[in-house]
């Protein structure tokens, strides 16, 4: 295999984005397999999980375009890379392919790598995970992940919340990046296990953006944008929707 193969867990769409700087925007999605983080409430623990390589398919950047292109019947899209962790895979020979048929490009991925590619992007959600993921930040990895984008790449945090501890860390994140939008996302703790995938309490995910929503404007914290999961509410934990 060619060191410019990708990992790949699934490859869909068209649908549209559920979450972030271009909530709404029709795409088409490459979910990577692999992920350096392992997060309690992961919602894709399908392309992180060892146990799921045999899943998870070795392709050719020429090989995942031209699945992009027959899903989006060749008219240029936004390709979404996530993951897993996107960053930890050879996406520069992919993006050079789309790029040439008109196609734009977003990732979103904890800012852990920094691949030399990010300033081929168009779009880069960097979400670094807050205190309920189980995770921690390493702070001088996350700068270099902003000083590989660049000034072409429109660059933004996204910090997903459940709880005030979650929230104290977005307002840090927030704090030592005052230059980068952010973007708060509510949790939904309710991913699917192997072969299972349970029904969101909707209710309850709207009664937590509505905690959040009231809790932004209380704080006077107008510079933020808060979203819900999109896609989580139309069409619950189904994959590959």
């Amino acid at each position: 295999m060619s060191r410019d193969t990708i990992t790949v867990s699934e490859v869909f769409g068209p649908t549209v984005q559920g979450e972030g700087a271009v909530i709404g925007k029709p795409t088409v999605f490459v979910r990577t397999g692999g992920c350096d983080y392992r997060c309690v409430w992961c919602d894709s623990k399908y392309a992180v999980l060892p146990e799921y390589r045999g899943e998870w398919r070795r392709m050719s950047p020429g090989e995942v375009f031209w699945e992009v292109q027959d899903l989006s019947g060749g008219r240029p899209i936004l390709v979404t890379l996530s993951g897993g962790n996107p960053a930890l895979q050879p996406l520069s020979g992919l993006i050079d392919l789309g790029r040439e048929g008109g196609y734009t490009f977003a990732v979103e991925t904890q800012g852990t790598v920094a691949p030399g590619w990010f300033r081929d992007l168009d779009y880069l959600t960097l979400s670094p995970k807050p205190p309920s993921s189980g995770m921690g930040t390493d702070w001088a990895k996350l700068e270099r992940c902003l000083e590989a984008a660049g000034e072409g790449t429109s660059t933004v945090f996204k910090v997903v919340v459940f709880d005030d501890a979650d929230y104290g860390y977005a307002r840090e994140v927030a704090a030592r990046y005052p230059g980068v939008p952010m973007y708060l996302q509510v949790g939904n703790d309710e991913p699917p296990g192997p072969g299972v995938e349970p029904e969101p309490d909707v209710g309850r995910l709207l009664g937590r953006y509505e905690w959040l929503v009231e809790k932004v404007l209380a704080d006077g914290w107008n510079e933020v944008t808060v979203l819900p999961q999109l896609h989580v509410l139309l069409w619950g934990n189904k994959r590959a929707v």
